[in-house]
This record gives C-alpha cells, sequence and structure tokens, in this order.
C-alpha cells in the first residue's frame, strides 16, 4: 500500500512540514487500519480565510478549521481501473494548526502529524460524531502516533 499525495501549498509564510513526512504519517494511518491498495490524495495548505469558508460551506462552522477532510467517494469500478485510488482531499490551515499547539502545549510537529491522520482516517470513513466512533477514531490516531515517536494528543497540554 502507498499514497501518492498531489500537493498545493497556499501559505508560504507559515511553517509546514515537508511533504515527505505528511506522506508519512498518511501513509501510517492508512496501514495501520489495513488499507491495502496504492491510493492517491490531494493535500492542500491554505490561509484562515478559505479554510473558514470551507468550513461554513461544509460544515456549518463559521470559523477557521485546523482540518477538513473530503472523501472521494470514487465508484469501486472505477477506482479498479486506476494505478492509484483516489482517497479525497485533507485541507490543512497551517496558522490554525500552529495556534492550536502553542495553547495546548504540544510539539508543532507532533501536532502537524496528528492532524493529518485525523484527516486519513475521515477519508477512510471514519468519524467522531458520537461517543462509540470517537472512541475508535481516537484508539487509531493514538496508535498510529505512537507508533511514530508522538506523544498521545489527547493526554499532551
Amino acid at each position: 500500500m502507498n499514497v501518492t499525495i498531489e500537493f498545493s501549498n497556499d501559505c508560504d509564510s507559515t511553517w509546514t512540514p515537508p511533504l515527505e513526512d505528511c506522506q508519512r504519517w498518511i501513509n501510517a494511518a492508512l496501514k495501520a487500519i489495513a488499507m491495502k491498495n496504492d491510493y492517491s490524495v490531494s493535500l492542500r495548505f491554505v490561509q484562515p480565510e478559505e479554510a473558514g469558508e470551507l468550513n461554513k460551506n461544509y460544515r456549518g462552522k463559521d470559523k477557521a478549521a485546523n482540518v477538513l477532510s473530503f472523501p472521494a467517494n470514487f465508484p469501486e469500478e472505477l477506482s479498479e481501473t486506476l494505478q492509484f485510488r483516489p482517497l479525497g482531499d485533507i485541507v490543512v490551515c497551517p496558522q490554525v494548526v500552529a495556534c492550536e499547539a502553542e495553547k495546548q502545549g504540544k510539539e508543532l510537529e507532533a501536532h502537524w502529524a496528528h492532524m493529518l491522520i485525523h484527516g486519513a482516517l475521515h477519508l477512510s470513513g471514519f468519524d467522531h460524531s458520537n461517543e462509540p466512533e470517537a472512541e475508535v477514531m481516537e484508539s487509531h490516531e493514538v496508535n498510529t502516533l505512537e507508533n511514530l515517536g508522538f506523544p498521545n494528543p489527547y493526554l499532551v497540554g
């Protein structure tokens, strides 16, 4: 299983992790849940204004989001004809991630890894809209982060 990332960065003035790290973290999340095919993911880093607009339009929340995920929901029969199955889009607002990491007392790189793993799990069908689903998703996040050498994000800060 491998992930190909289509990447776009509209936030040159804000620190973002190297693309290789992003790919490693997303790969780790998908391998941890036993995804087997090769996938493509669109990864975009956006300004707070765009993150806020997307969050308002798609989630009804009037603030910039740290990470948003948009599953491709690509038809299975078409996916089989492609080298890489489109999994969807992950949109991250680096300014929000940096602000959260500072406020929560988390290492910036660890918070970035958490956000990308969180986004990848959403693309794979995981959700946290109720307590049982949240527990399953958080368990996958924590295990993946710990396997990558990062602390449990729910105990830090």
